[in-house]
């Protein structure tokens, strides 16, 4: 299950190992090797010896081990048309909502967003972040995870209205999920509040805290009676304080449950979780505004490990659908996370400042993976290019023609190819559309030439109609027009 932060800045550690890490600093400046002017053949230069050290050459005219560096792969064209498919889906909805695009150093060990707004002395901001970032640990590629991994981040900071930004970043994740049809989901919420509140009344000491949250947080993962053995077992805590705090973290509900925990005895006593609960309502009040409580569940086991959020929390997962062997859906894996963290940016400000801040991270890889073996498993065909025209010849001697043809389409902004080849065969240029998905050819033979007109095909309908030369740009647009 994923354990994204809100912010990529979580993410950002420099990757481990000399193939991955950056050059070496020397006297505060990056040095850079300089290779000399290529000698002659068979000089063993300083780019020579690092290409045979590169692809691990054991000399002796063996072949070399070609792999990438542990932890990471290579994406083919078809991998990377439908990452960028996705990736635009996301930016696009972070767009709508009125988010700046901004982005940090890679090689950045701290957390770069809540260093950013404090260096920059920042109080009101509302941004996103799409980037490559990296694990330190090591990677688990059987189980798609990754030392190189793209993550995706909104975040609103600022002094606002309680609940308000917070109602926003599930709508979010709402749209984008809804958006991407991965299937039906259920987006979790709760409190750090709440949970403090409800280890406070079952007796729980403030220094196990963290401790007892992150053994609530495998709930989603182990059953209650493994949970409370290691509460017992490893945490310290007694089995009566153990089965307290189970009365509570296996509820789950929506307003109803939150009235109900208003009124009861002794969270109502608590500070700390009657802020939290009244803030559930409020947040609920907004989303029921907001059309989407039909997809959220107020779940008092989410605890989210990160131990800097101090206010709502959330988690979007994918379920399994019902069947006859299953009451209810199953979560399939978590796909987003956030939260607010209010306290964060402080403790990179000199004096201490804090700025308020709420974040969701999309679980790009996760996606990416459901939809990689979506699309392996129905066979589809994904296209790798937006070329929009073929130019092609019937007729041997005709290079200028194309040429020059397709020299004016792209100077009109029109996506255009055409064989490398001086007397490709017509058979072969339509092939080539019908295998790329290519949906229109521009012929231009003899005849047309002499016309003045290019016959222009639909790939799809096979339907062929000439069209007089300098219509042919306006009448290639309008049958690119959604």
């Amino acid at each position: 299950m994923l354990r994204l932060g809100p912010l990529a800045a979580a993410g950002r550690l420099l990757p481990a190992g000399p193939r991955l890490g950056p050059p070496r600093p020397s006297g505060g400046r990056v040095r850079l090797s300089r290779s000399r002017p290529p000698g002659p053949v068979g000089d063993r230069g300083l780019l020579a010896r690092q290409v045979r050290a590169a692809a691990g050459s054991a000399g002796g005219g063996q072949s070399p081990a070609l792999k990438t560096p542990k932890g990471t792969r290579d994406h083919p064209p078809a991998h990377v048309a439908l990452r960028d498919r996705l990736l635009a889906a996301v930016v696009t909805c972070f767009k709508r909502h009125g988010a700046a695009a901004i982005d940090t150093p890679v090689l950045e060990l701290r957390v770069p967003f809540a260093r950013y707004l404090a260096m920059n002395k920042i109080t009101n901001m509302k941004r996103y972040h799409v980037a490559k970032v990296y694990r330190r640990d090591n990677p688990a590629t059987t189980r798609g995870r990754y030392r190189e991994f793209y993550q995706c981040d909104f975040d609103i900071a600022g002094q606002f209205d309680p609940m308000i930004p917070d109602a926003e970043c599930l709508k979010i994740v709402h749209e984008i999920l809804s958006d991407l049809q991965l299937g039906d989901f259920i987006i979790k919420v709760n409190d750090r509040r709440i949970l403090n509140g409800v280890f406070a009344v079952c007796g729980i000491p403030e220094s196990k805290f963290i401790t007892t949250c992150s053994t609530v947080d495998k709930l989603d993962k182990m059953p209650w009676e493994e949970v409370r053995s290691e509460m017992v077992g490893e945490k310290g805590l007694s089995p009566e304080a153990a089965d307290h705090i189970g009365e509570y973290v296996q509820l789950h509900g929506g307003l109803d449950l939150i009235e109900q925990l208003l009124q009861d005895p002794k969270l109502s006593q608590n500070k700390l979780a009657k802020e939290g609960l009244g803030d559930m309502k409020l947040l609920f009040e907004y989303l029921t505004l907001f059309g989407i409580t039909g997809k959220i569940s107020f779940d008092l086991s989410l605890a989210r490990g990160l131990d800097y959020y101090t206010g709502v929390i959330f988690e979007a997962v994918l379920l399994q659908p019902e069947n006859d062997h299953v009451e209810e859906p199953v979560s399939v894996g978590s796909v987003a996370g956030g939260g607010r963290y209010d306290g964060l940016v402080g403790m990179f400000d000199p004096k201490g400042r804090k700025v308020p801040c709420v974040g969701v991270s999309i679980g790009i890889e996760r996606i990416f993976s459901i939809l990689e073996q979506r699309v392996k498993a129905s066979g589809e065909k994904v296209r790798t290019t937006e070329t929009q025209v073929l130019v092609a010849t019937p007729q041997k001697h005709l290079l200028a023609a194309r040429l020059k043809l397709i020299s004016e389409l792209w100077d009109a902004g029109i996506k255009a190819e055409m064989l490398y080849k001086k007397d490709p065969k017509l058979l072969k240029q339509l092939q080539y559309c019908e295998d790329t998905g290519i949906p229109f050819a521009a012929i231009i033979g003899e005849q047309e030439l002499t016309d003045g007109v290019v016959k222009l095909r639909d790939v799809a309908t096979r339907e062929e109609v000439d069209i007089p030369r300098e219509k042919l740009v306006d009448e290639i647009r309008r049958r690119l027009e959604p």
